[in-house]
């Protein structure tokens, strides 16, 4: 038996919020970095759940699969399998800060040699993956590159990080990782390329965002990036998975954690899903 059935999953009672997703259901998943098991148990709870929603399903994955925790590669896998594999009707892959850091240090350009760096450093956690691709190609002291990834993660799961994309609307919901800048344009500020680095700020933005109250144009954003207690001392939430000011965040904190998070979401309503055990001893996140 894969170790991971034995990972139990929460599925809280239902809540009301004014989500308008024309008649779909959407499971939204937030940061999961490399905790593979915690994900193979949240997909098959969500394939489950799937089989007795009605309307159009959908699965959104809101970025950050990668870094800190002991699979990437695993976790990359399962979130590179089709819409059939997890019983909804279509994917969406939005792209994390992690996703960009590791995708900039490798195919080089401008801003190559600083996202490497914070790639790699212990704030971001990029050395777990780069060891993990090593021991895959057998090569310990491999270089990161293109190359690496492709030969690390095979053909299929890199085009889906290529093809990442930055939000999806669907309704009134708005699925991106970081969130909005209310004092924006939404469209200018999610329509800037994930290559500019930080400047991509949908990707990163947590202050300014999080301590918002006044609403975002009739927009709901479903995001991750900010883990629990890094919400808390923004927010002041004391649930930072509640919908709130017109925000609901998915960041369970994953690999500082034990616990992935993800959302059920249909017309009028929401549910949050937990998968894995809380450690006992949470690590402190200074950032997304």
């Amino acid at each position: 038996m894969d170790s991971s059935t034995a990972l139990p999953v929460d599925v809280a009672e239902w809540k009301a919020a004014p989500f308008d997703v024309k008649g779909e259901t959407i499971f939204a998943i937030g940061d999961v970095h490399g905790c593979a098991p915690e994900l193979r148990a949240l997909l098959g709870t969500l394939a489950e759940l799937a089989h007795q929603a009605p309307g159009r399903r959908r699965l959104v994955y809101l970025g950050d699969i990668i870094n800190r925790g002991p699979d990437s590669i695993g976790a990359l896998e399962l979130w590179a399998r089709d819409a059939a594999a997890h019983g909804v009707d279509h994917v969406d892959r939005l792209m994390g800060n992690h996703e960009i850091v590791m995708l900039l240090g490798v195919i080089g350009g401008p801003h190559a040699r600083h996202a490497h760096s914070l790639w790699l450093s212990n704030r971001m956690g990029g050395h777990t993956l780069l060891q993990q691709m090593r021991a895959k190609v057998r090569q310990p002291e491999a270089a990161p590159s293109v190359e690496l990834l492709a030969a690390a993660l095979g053909e299929a799961v890199v085009h889906q990080l290529y093809a990442m994309r930055s939000h999806v609307r669907v309704g009134n919901a708005l699925f991106v990782h970081g969130g909005l800048d209310p004092h924006a344009d939404q469209d200018e500020f999610l329509a800037r390329p994930w290559t500019i680095f930080t400047e991509a700020r949908w990707a990163w933005i947590n202050h300014g965002f999080l301590d918002w109250t006044g609403g975002f144009d009739g927009t709901l954003v479903v995001h991750g990036h900010t883990p629990p207690d890094k919400h808390r001392s923004i927010s002041g939430m004391e649930d930072p998975h509640l919908f709130e000011a017109d925000r609901l965040g998915l960041d369970g904190g994953s690999a500082r954690t034990g616990i992935v998070t993800a959302a059920e979401i249909r017309d009028g309503r929401y549910r949050i899903l937990r998968a894995g055990i809380p450690f006992q001893r949470p690590i402190s996140s200074p950032h997304g």
